[in-house]
């Protein structure tokens, strides 16, 4: 069982705009990536099959699939990682989480299903999804 990452996504309200910004970073670039400050040390443990928990206003909502963990050194001469994606995201049930800063490590026990094709619903409200998932319907 691959480990995973948890990551605050910020400045995204939902699932769908992640989705836009993916199909925007797509365009003309080689990779889909994000530059963290620090280097997972259970890199291993994370690829293959690894993936990067989103965290969306409080509720893990969605995971993208870990392709690679990189090491680049920033203009400022500081080391930081790049996570390269696979350009795909998955949702999965709705989860509170409470913000934290940087990324944690989420064990495989810990992580929330992945959402049946059936369960997703274009455009459905962040709050409504909240319900639902307190409710145990989502």
């Amino acid at each position: 069982m691959p480990l995973n990452l948890l990551k605050l996504c910020v400045g995204v309200s939902d699932v769908e705009e992640l989705e836009n910004w993916v199909k925007d970073c797509r365009k003309g670039r080689d990779t889909l990536d994000h530059v963290t400050r620090m280097f997972p040390k259970r890199r291993d443990e994370i690829l293959p099959g690894g993936s990067l928990y989103w965290v969306i206003r409080g509720m893990i909502l969605c995971r993208q699939p870990i392709a690679a963990l990189e090491p680049v050194t920033g203009g400022d001469g500081i080391e930081r990682c790049r996570i390269v994606f696979k350009p795909q995201i998955v949702p999965v049930r709705a989860t509170p989480k409470r913000a934290f800063q940087g990324w944690r490590y989420l064990e495989e026990a810990d992580t929330p299903p992945d959402l049946p094709k059936s369960a997703r619903v274009e455009g459905m409200p962040v709050q409504m999804r909240r319900d639902l998932a307190d409710l145990g319907l989502l």
